[in-house]
């Protein structure tokens, strides 16, 4: 996944939160989980956002590996709605092979 984001950071427009990517793949084989959303790290806070290392202005986003149906929704209701089916739907962010929140 980091190959794909950074290969897509340097070589188009930057990425930035609620943009998304397509891995070309599933996360893990038999995942259904083969793109991945660019978003805020809701559960580490601000703190983790924002922060300072060296003396260089860092901010730190997630990656979270979505599914095309969820893509798809966001690109049709928004990202706000996208958000609101996951905070609602308890998803486990980590778990490869999770279903669709839509």
């Amino acid at each position: 996944m980091l190959t794909v984001v950074a290969h897509y950071h340097r070589t188009e427009a930057s990425l930035a939160d609620g943009h998304t990517v397509n891995f070309g793949r599933p996360w893990l084989p038999d995942s259904y989980c083969d793109r991945g959303l660019i978003s805020l790290p809701y559960l580490d806070g601000s703190e983790l956002e924002n922060t300072v290392i060296e003396g260089a202005n860092v901010r730190f986003l997630w990656l979270i590996p979505v599914t095309l149906k969820e893509v798809n929704y966001k690109k049709k209701e928004g990202l706000e709605a996208l958000e609101e089916k996951f905070e609602v739907s308890h998803f486990n962010y980590l778990d490869p092979y999770r279903q669709s929140v839509v």
